[in-house]
């Protein structure tokens, strides 16, 4: 894979997933919505490094140093790494001239990792059943994966425009 390629992905990835911390910021700010604390992102992935995998509740779990640079660096990183997954399926060439529906449908998937993954490993069940509100919490997830999406799609559409 040559540098230019690695740098579109990156760069989609970086793009995509800031226009998510947008719009959680416009629920927070705008609406009143709780979003996701990148800080309890990082808190997990520290305890994973130790080998805690599940938590009660994340929020009461012992704090871990760094955690709120980790999560944001972390969410960063995911974001990237879904780029890449989008531009393996779909092959190259879809940055010449890309379409909506690959990079919504990648930005929906992508709801399997803190369904299946995080939100069990962080207490908050899986796709947040344990919740205090499950069916807002997946539904605000949901969102959000469309807006990820969507930013795909925008970032390449972006690139693609020069």
């Amino acid at each position: 894979m040559d540098l230019e390629l690695v740098v579109s992905r990156v760069l989609i990835g970086l793009r995509a997933a800031a226009l998510m911390d947008g719009w959680s910021l416009v629920l927070r700010r705008g609406f009143g919505v709780t979003t996701l604390d990148y800080a309890l992102l990082g808190r997990w992935i520290g305890h994973l490094a130790h080998g805690q995998v599940t938590h009660r509740r994340i929020g009461s779990g012992e704090p871990v140093r760094g955690e709120r640079a980790l999560g944001w660096a972390a969410h960063y990183a995911i974001g990237i790494v879904f780029a890449f997954v989008l531009l393996a399926i779909v092959g190259p060439s879809w940055l010449q001239s890309p379409t909506l529906l690959p990079a919504l449908v990648v930005g929906l998937a992508t709801i399997l990792a803190p369904w299946l993954v995080m939100q069990p490993g962080m207490g908050a069940g899986i796709a947040g059943s344990r919740t205090p509100a499950p069916g807002a919490t997946r539904l605000r997830n949901l969102g959000t994966h469309t807006v990820y999406g969507v930013g795909l799609y925008l970032s390449a559409l972006a690139l693609a425009l020069g």
